[in-house]
């Protein structure tokens, strides 16, 4: 088992009330039913005890893997049991600590399975090293013995593929125990900026007193009241800016460790040891960050127009998200509306998904409104063998948060389709795949909402929705990457990274991707450090990737009709049943060529010249 896996109502809070709601406000209809996992904790602490007393069983398969097929189909199956609850113990204490991280209780449940974690980890590592002890050609004639051990198949290849970097049990064990020590540095950074950060008071729009959360700034940075935007910037991040030694250590210590990890595991560098776990040619990295700096001309093209239409004499980065056409933005969406919009757009997808997607707005998967202490921002948890995937959200009930709700309902289909249709061992899928059907959501919804406008100002704002989309998701994406690259590589040339040094090389890399329109405010340079992805190793690029893949998905399905969607729901089924490059390949996207790239910052050029002839 490897920890790897698991890394109206209210009308809108903060429009008529200052402080944020607590849990008990809310209508539990908006709120998860965490009783789909265990309908009580005694049952959720029985698996962890059965867990528990169960570990001591790994010692009866030790050094009897080659005896047989009967014997190894066993200790497989006995490893599929341990890592199936496991999964769902730490499902339930996850998104209950999550609900309220204040609460610890549930911090404290959460820390006892992530040391459950690491005690599996340790005593099941000597499966692989085992495994890759047998000659490749008995290893193939084991598994072709029984036919009960064909479903392994994939994951056998894929074993073989990385022998050279999977060590003797002694050592894949040292690295087991590390394996929770190595969380340290984005745990203190999550309790951090989610409980113990106490955000400044500013006066909005309409003259109110507000207290700064992090979903309050993502809506201050949405509205036309310029100097509310500059109030809720700088003073959102003076955190960031007062504690920047702080994250700078926390920064560090998460670099160091993948950097340990890739070491002891035998890669050149961090960054090929996270690409190679999903076997993705570090070419794919390369080019989309060579592609998108040799394709900066429409991002800076479209500063300069924002510039324009703003009628400013500098353009800052508060300016970057407001919208210049607001025939929708000051609209609120009701959560109840928003479902309704997201279930027309995705009509295109069948009967089948939409009856899955409503059967998850209609049971409770899903936890809509911010309250206090709840986690930040929004995210899918992912398959969960044997229990639904769920949804976390932080409604403000803008234009974005439809946006949301279609990109985390695209993960949660992919979860819910995957572990309706794979095996345990392939019940998941790789965050490189992850990010192509929930920005694939966005871009129906998208068309669908600019196909039934009905004037010119609203065509305008969804064109411009369309390019904010590319620039935050592909382009404000790759320049992550691209940051976390340079730090990366300035750490494994033993180079220092102070705060002083990461504020620099965010500026210049921020700079470089808007261009020279744009002047970058000194609270902007400490941007790196509120970005919790810079945790997640190598993450950020997937959500270019993927932007760039599920655009020529989406107009393949469009266009194409059963055929493209019988394809992509194949996808959506397909799990981790085969390399993530070829998964694409057989919806119709090929991730080693730089078309994907391309056509995506040709779409932007379309769409600013479209602009362009509307005003």
């Amino acid at each position: 088992m490897e920890i790897e896996r698991f890394l109206e109502n209210k009308k809108f809070a903060e429009s008529n009330n200052t402080a944020i709601p607590i849990r008990a406000e809310i209508d539990e209809k908006y709120k998860w039913d965490l009783s789909h996992i265990y309908s009580n904790e005694n049952l959720w602490d029985e698996d962890f005890k059965w867990i528990e007393n169960n570990l001591i069983n790994y010692k009866k398969f030790e050094g009897k893997l080659s005896y047989s097929a009967k014997e190894l189909l066993e200790c497989l199956r006995f490893d599929d049991s341990i890592g199936i609850k496991l999964e769902r113990l730490h499902l339930y204490a996850s998104l209950s600590k999550d609900s309220d991280m204040k609460d610890t209780k549930y911090q404290a449940m959460d820390d006892r399975v992530m040391n459950l974690f690491t005690r599996v980890s340790t005593a099941s590592s000597f499966i692989k090293p085992e495994i890759l002890s047998i000659p490749e050609d008995n290893i193939w004639q084991i598994l072709n013995s029984l036919n009960e051990l064909k479903v392994y198949k994939h994951l056998f290849e894929d074993l073989i593929r990385t022998k050279i970097h999977t060590l003797d049990k002694e050592k894949e064990e040292l690295l087991a125990l590390s394996g929770e020590i190595s969380l340290t540095p984005y745990n203190t950074y999550s309790i951090l900026t989610n409980a113990d950060f106490r955000f400044p008071k500013v006066i909005n729009e309409d003259g109110k007193e507000l207290e700064l959360s992090h979903a309050r700034y993502s809506s201050a940075m949405h509205s036309n009241d310029r100097q509310y935007r500059e109030r809720a910037f700088k003073n959102y991040l003076l955190n960031y800016k007062d504690y920047a030694n702080t994250f700078s250590v926390l920064f560090n210590g998460n670099l160091k460790a993948n950097i340990f990890n890739a070491k002891a595991r035998k890669y050149s560098s961090a960054r090929e040891a996270s690409l190679d776990k999903n076997n993705i040619p570090i070419s794919v990295y390369d080019k989309l960050i060579e592609s998108a700096n040799k394709n900066l001309t429409p991002l800076h093209r479209w500063a300069s127009l924002k510039k324009k239409l703003m009628n400013l004499n500098e353009l800052h980065p508060y300016d970057v998200y407001v919208t210049l056409f607001p025939s929708n933005s000051e609209k609120k969406y009701s959560y109840e509306d928003a479902k309704d919009i997201v279930i027309q757009s995705l009509k295109v997808l069948g009967d089948d998904y939409l009856a899955n997607l409503k059967n998850a707005f209609n049971n409770r998967w899903i936890d809509v409104f911010e309250t206090a202490a709840k986690r930040s921002g929004a995210y899918s948890s992912g398959t969960t063998f044997g229990v639904h995937p769920y949804v976390l959200l932080n409604w403000g009930g803008l234009l974005n948060d439809v946006f949301t709700l279609a990109h985390e309902m695209g993960h949660n289909m992919h979860s819910f389709y995957t572990g309706n249709n794979q095996p345990y061992p392939y019940a998941n899928y790789t965050i490189f795949l992850a990010e192509v059907a929930s920005t694939f959501n966005e871009s129906l919804l998208l068309d669908f909402l600019i196909e039934n406008s009905t004037s010119r100002e609203e065509k305008l704002n969804l064109l411009e929705k369309y390019l904010n989309n590319i620039t935050a998701t592909f382009y404000r994406q790759t320049m992550f990457a691209e940051f976390e690259m340079m730090s990366y590589e300035m750490t494994e040339r033993g180079e220092a990274l102070t705060a002083d040094s990461l504020c620099k090389m965010y500026s210049d890399v921020y700079q470089k991707y808007w261009g020279p329109e744009m002047v970058v405010d000194e609270e902007e340079k400490y941007t790196w450090a509120r970005i919790p992805h810079f945790y997640y190793n190598f993450y950020v690029y997937q959500y270019a990737t993927g932007f760039a893949a599920s655009e020529i998905l989406a107009q393949k399905v469009k266009h194409n009709g059963k055929e493209a969607v019988d394809k992509y729901l194949k996808f959506l089924k397909s799990g981790s049943s085969d390399y993530s490059i070829n998964i694409l390949k057989a919806a119709g996207v090929n991730m080693n060529s730089e078309e994907p790239v391309n056509a995506t910052s040709q779409k932007m050029n379309k769409i600013i010249s479209e602009i362009e002839s509307l005003i």
